[in-house]
């Protein structure tokens, strides 16, 4: 209980709400991994992004979104013919570069999935705002809920 005590500190809100968080967010990762067996293309910000999301266990294909001009990168990814995860930071600069994506992939006529995005961005609200806090965010999440960071996923 002392050190159940200690560790709420470090969080804002009541023990509950990470619970039920930390479920929310293996759920995502879980759908993450189905999608990564089904040959989704994940869109990421940088090299982070990818270790980040291969620690959650996410073995997929991973694209970068900074490393060419975006409509070049949007058209090139809808020529695969593959379902588009976007999975940018949820700062300013990650938001900007989601509606810009997508945007040019409507363009391209493909409809990128924003919605697991959209859903990390509102379990974590502002305990973190990028990708590749998720791993570190998780294990905090696990050892205050009494998880064993061995348990789950992955491993940091």
């Amino acid at each position: 209980m002392k050190d159940n005590s200690r560790q709420n500190r470090q969080f804002k809100a009541p023990f509950h709400v990470y619970e039920k968080r930390l479920e929310n967010i293996e759920k995502i990762i879980d759908e993450l991994i189905q999608l990564s067996t089904e040959n989704a293309i994940f869109i990421v910000e940088g090299k982070r992004d990818v270790q980040a999301l291969k620690n959650l266990g996410i073995d997929g294909h991973f694209e970068i979104a900074t490393q060419q001009s975006l409509s070049n990168f949007c058209e090139s990814i809808a020529q695969l013919n593959e379902k588009v995860i976007i999975l940018t930071d949820w700062d300013r600069r990650g938001n900007m570069l989601m509606l810009k994506m997508t945007k040019h992939f409507h363009s391209f006529g493909v409809n990128p999935d924003v919605r697991l995005r959209g859903q990390l961005v509102s379990i974590v609200q502002k305990e973190i705002k990028d990708v590749e806090s998720l791993p570190t965010y998780v294990i905090k999440l696990r050892q205050l809920v009494g998880y064993s960071t061995t348990e789950g996923h992955f491993s940091e």
